[in-house]
This record gives structure tokens, sequence and C-alpha cells, in this order.
């Protein structure tokens, strides 16, 4: 069944959504995305996304292209339309198309938004296989651009880094700089010592993930100590368990980082009891 896709005030089949080539994004990764899950056919986090797309919208001083009332009713029209009962809802915002492509940006007064929505079916979600074997990932050098706190469109080396993963039989990979590792290449990074779950602050060094503040909030309600700090690779290898989180994989344990396994190479109790409460609430508070 052809998708329907909402592309600057209209709903329609993808087969007939346009943007313009010399749209920012097209030609400069002039940007920004969210991505907001569904389960049950209710949004997952709506408000943390909103929330987070108006902040990406404010450093890079491009304008909103609509509210974020009727942005929640447009996620929500396509998720009805399109029969999301598990899947995910992409969202994307870009400084628009001009007459012709430049470097300086064009005047918003003239040019507006481009605003681009589509839904992607996902049946279980929920209950990935993934999420009871466990990931393994290997570690990349970090050579993005400074601001990653923004999330822009420029995906360019977190995808060559997923590929990097994938050649050396592994599903992810974390980044490092100075030694450190900043985070993965879609998600969050961490690992478990004790009763103590170990993240790199936040910063313009990564993304700030919605679901990194519902995991953690949930696990200091669990009674787990949690650390804000840089780590190594070498002392994630020494944890008990290590897992990710994103919108997507919500909490992924991980079992093996650069080739050691952690935890015997299954999921540890800690991670797997993270993703359930994390589920279970999720569930609770969507709309």
């Amino acid at each position: 069944m052809t998708r329907t896709v909402y592309v600057n005030g209209d709903y329609l089949p993808e087969t007939e959504a346009k943007v313009s080539i010399f749209d920012r994004a097209f030609l400069m990764g002039d940007g920004v995305y969210e991505v907001t899950s569904v389960l049950g056919g209710k949004l997952i986090d709506f408000a943390g996304h909103a929330k987070r797309l108006q902040r990406s919208l404010d450093e890079l001083d491009m304008p909103a292209p609509c509210t974020m009332d009727e942005l929640l009713e447009i996620h929500r029209e396509l998720v009805k339309i399109n029969e999301i009962d598990e899947g995910m809802v992409y969202l994307q915002v870009t400084r628009g198309a001009p007459d012709d492509r430049d470097f300086v940006f064009p005047d918003p007064e003239t040019v507006k938004p481009t605003l681009v929505l589509f839904t992607q079916s996902k049946p279980g979600l929920a209950d990935s296989p993934a999420a009871k074997k466990g990931i393994k990932v290997i570690s990349i050098e970090d050579v993005r651009w400074g601001r990653r706190d923004i999330k822009t469109v420029q995906l360019l080396y977190p995808s060559m880094g997923k590929m990097m993963a994938k050649k050396a039989g592994a599903d992810d990979a974390w980044m490092v700089e100075d030694g450190f590792v900043t985070e993965g290449t879609s998600n969050n990074a961490y690992f478990i010592k004790g009763n103590k779950i170990v993240t790199r602050a936040l910063s313009n060094d990564i993304l700030h993930g919605i679901t990194r503040a519902a995991v953690l909030r949930f696990a200091r309600e669990a009674q787990m100590e949690v650390e804000e700090r840089n780590f190594t690779i070498e002392e994630a290898q020494q944890a008990d368990e290590a897992f990710i989180t994103s919108a997507s994989t919500f909490v992924m344990p991980v079992v093996e980082i650069d080739g050691v396994s952690l935890g015997g190479g299954t999921p540890g109790p800690r991670a797997a009891r993270l993703r359930e409460i994390y589920l279970d609430e999720s569930r609770k508070a969507a709309i």
C-alpha cells in the first residue's frame, strides 16, 4: 500500500511527493530532523522531541514552519491515515528552497521552511529480537563537526560508521574523541558497573537524547546510581553490562565491544529491566 506523506501543508501519496532541487537540505545539509516512535498507535515522548526540535531550529536561526500543536496534529493524522500501530514518524525541517544555490542564508520573509513528514511501519518494534540477544559494537574515531547537540541531517559519517561496523561483523559503532567515547552512530552510549550507570555528560559533543533523559530518570527512580562523565572503551569493556538508547531502539543491550564480551555475551538483568520500565512507562504517557 502506498504511504501518505506530508509536504508543506499537503497530505500526498509518497509517489507524488516532491521537493525542489534547490532545497537547502539537498544542497547544503541545511536542515534538522526528529524521529518519534509509535506504540499502540500513539506517539512516544512527543513533547520531548518537539522541545528538542525547537532548540535545533533556534540554534541554527531557522524559523519554525508551524506551531508545535499543529505539528502534533500532523503526526497524529499520518499515524491514523497510514494505520501505524508500531513504527516511527520522521520529521524534517529545512531552511527552504530559494531560487538558486548560495552559501548565504535566504531571506526568511520570502523563502519559507520546507516541512516533510512520513511514517515507517515497524511491527514488533517493542519486542525486538535484538533486545533479547544484544548487539555488538566497534569503536571508531569521531570526526564529526563540533555541534552534535543540534539534530541536523548531516548524517554521512554516522552512516559510514554503521557500514564500518557491518563490515567488521558488528551491529553498530561507538565514536571516540580524545580517548573518550562520545556516543553511538545514532544513539547514546552507557555501561553499568555494579549498581551504577555511566554515560557521557550533556554538552555540544553529543546529542541530547530524548530517550536518554527518560531512561536516566527511570533509573534514578529505580534506585540506580547515575554518573555522567567521560569514559573510555577500555573502561566499558570491563563493565558488567552496557547498552544504548534511542527513539527507535529504546534500551538496547550491548554484549560485545571491540571483540570483548560483556556478561558472558548475553544481555544483563539491569539493561533488560530498564528496557521493560521504559516501555511500560512510555506506553502509559503516550499521546
